[in-house]
């Protein structure tokens, strides 16, 4: 094979043993790999009842055919479960040098069945396959059992771990690679912990290869050159990071504020991009064959020293804005906590948010936060998020997530998520979009899977209206799918602000042989999500879990340049079903499903 490496490893922990197998090479070319493939494993092995926590749930670690290449950006890499958090298909992605590493060492995936009776990791050298005791290694954080690790193996492989947080099996525990890089969200480290997996260090000398090695230059280089044209890619990203955002989508009156009860917010100027440039910022970095570099490493001071990498804006936001907080050095300090401790931050500082509307409310009191809890408290804020890792005093609420703790005191509507998933910085009031990619997602709340926010904000490929609905489930259809063939890939999210199908489909023919066209690549990501939706409606939802919280339906903005709007989900919802090939209930009908080759799973 070309591209894929035509080998998965599966790792019974019960009995501790493995075995070899060769990938199957139909599905690989119906489902790419990552994402896709990995998806299409896991369901065909995994029942949709199942406990998420469960030995019987399994975990899957699966790169892509790009993936480790000289293609645009592909250091991802993919984890597949059943999400913790949400309780739907969970495929978390990540970057770095961890998946690239593991096609080198000559494999696609690895499936980890099971649960091991004690504390493990396990060290992969190309064919040599070790489970290892990781006793002396549990309750470490990421940074120091990383290092540890590259010690007692070798100094060149490549760790993805989790931090105290996936062994207290907190909700929404992330696996962390080369320290601080994240597959980050539905709570993939959590089922990692449940395992008693603690790391798994890859160190692989193969190399991947490639059906023609002159297409893949060509096409590569013409997909590097609009890379550097485009000013997002070339301009933005690589200045400032994804912070750059903080300033715009505020301005453009979309910043959620207070758990979402305001969408503008008045410290903006002080957690901004160019404040973090010039006050926490050391140098940018980026993930393998990377042409962008939105990466940031930096500094936080004062009362809340440390270094480290990040934060991202969705982290800048929930850690700041989201919980009123505009002490830029306490939201840095929080970012390096949860990447030490293994914890996502978009769903830690939501539910931080959610308790502190709460507390504002009455309904939490001091005694029983153990902080006064109000909006703007930054060293609260800082601590709950080392707490919530050990499950320390009331950490042990917030390590359920918003939807269980608003729940749990009476008002599930003050929690800010989609399928029970936290939703990121985009106030789906001022982009109508983004809201219905939040209510359809097939992992809850997410901003990844179909980002309008490019076109409805940053005119990428072409300007839409934010507050325009009728046209929105057709853009929206095509981002989803896109995306999810993208993920499949290996490739980076980012590099669609440049890139379309039409530019990479031809470096997956290139690399892989197999005569992938723009058609058949948005053809597969089609197919990934409508197995993606197979599934979760199998595990118990339905077109009622295609909502968002009352506040974003009902409620308007109540100031700044959105005043007044609500997100009109109402007028998107059916059309976008019907833009789907599905019917009036959100279900594949018989026609798509064949259409797709996905009759056997309905």
């Amino acid at each position: 094979m070309y591209g894929w490496m035509g080998k998965v490893l599966r790792i019974d922990l019960s009995r501790r043993t493995y075995s070899f197998e060769p990938l199957q090479v139909e599905d690989a070319h119906n489902y790419i790999g990552a994402r896709g493939l990995g998806t299409k494993y896991y369901i065909d092995e995994v029942p949709p009842s199942i406990d998420p926590l469960s030995p019987e749930n399994k975990l899957i670690f699966a790169t892509g055919p790009l993936t480790g290449t000289l293609s645009t950006s592909s250091g991802r890499y993919d984890v597949v479960t059943k999400g913790p958090l949400t309780g739907t298909i969970a495929a978390s992605n990540s970057g770095g040098f961890w998946g690239p590493e593991l096609k080198y060492a000559g494999f696609d995936m690895i499936i980890l069945e099971g649960r091991a009776s004690a504390p493990v990791y396990i060290y992969i050298y190309n064919d040599n396959i070790e489970i290892r005791d990781a006793a002396k290694h549990w309750g470490k954080d990421v940074h120091t059992v990383t290092d540890d690790l590259l010690n007692e193996t070798d100094s060149e492989a490549k760790v993805a771990c989790i931090g105290p947080a996936g062994e207290n099996l907190v909700k929404f525990a992330c696996i962390m690679n080369e320290k601080d890089r994240a597959a980050g969200r539905s709570g993939v480290g959590a089922v990692m912990g449940s395992k008693m997996v603690k790391a798994i260090v890859v160190r692989g000398t193969k190399g991947v290869q490639v059906a023609h090695r002159d297409r893949v230059f060509e096409t590569v280089a013409a997909a590097r050159k609009k890379l550097k044209d485009h000013p997002v890619t070339s301009g933005g990203l690589p200045t400032f990071g994804t912070n750059v955002l903080v300033g715009i989508i505020n301005s453009a009156g979309g910043l959620p504020t207070r758990n979402f009860q305001e969408a503008v917010f008045e410290g903006a100027d002080r957690v901004s991009a160019e404040t973090f440039n010039k006050e926490n910022l050391i140098t940018n970095k980026g993930c393998m064959g990377c042409a962008v570099g939105c990466g940031r490493v930096a500094k936080s001071g004062g009362a809340y020293i440390g270094q480290g990498e990040g934060p991202e804006y969705e982290s800048t936001w929930s850690f700041g804005p989201a919980c009123g907080i505009d002490d830029l050095d306490a939201i840095v300090k929080a970012n390096f906590i949860c990447n030490e401790l293994g914890m996502d931050t978009i769903t830690l500082g939501s539910t931080i948010a959610c308790a502190m509307e709460l507390y504002e409310m009455g309904v939490l009191s001091r005694d029983q936060t153990g902080w006064d809890l109000r909006f703007g408290n930054a060293e609260a804020m800082v601590r709950l998020t080392e707490d919530t890792a050990y499950r320390r005093g009331f950490g042990d609420e917030i390590a359920e997530g918003s939807w269980r703790l608003a729940e749990k005191y009476g008002h599930p509507e003050l929690s800010m998520t989609v399928k029970k998933q936290e939703m990121p910085a985009y106030d789906p009031r001022a982009l109508q979009g983004m809201g219905l990619e939040y209510a359809t997602s097939n992992r809850g709340g997410c901003h990844v899977r179909g980002y309008l926010t490019s076109p409805e904000i940053l005119g990428a490929p072409e300007k839409i209206d934010p507050e325009e609905t009728e046209n929105k489930p057709v853009w929206l259809k095509a981002f989803q799918d896109l995306t999810a063939a993208l993920d499949s890939s290996g490739m980076c999210l980012f590099t669609t602000f440049a890139l379309g199908a039409g530019d990479i489909a031809p470096q997956l023919a290139a690399v892989t042989g197999v005569d992938y066209t723009e058609e058949t690549f948005m053809k597969a990501g089609e197919r990934i999500w409508n197995l993606e939706r197979i599934f979760n409606l199998k595990a118990g939802l339905s077109e009622t879990d295609d909502t968002l919280p009352p506040r974003l339906l009902y409620d308007p903005i109540p100031e700044g340049p959105m005043k007044g709007r609500v997100n009109r989900l109402h007028e998107m919802l059916p059309l976008y079903y019907e833009t789907r090939g599905w019917d009036e209930n959100g279900v594949p009908t018989e026609r798509k499903v064949k259409e797709l080759g996905l009759a056997r799973y309905l």
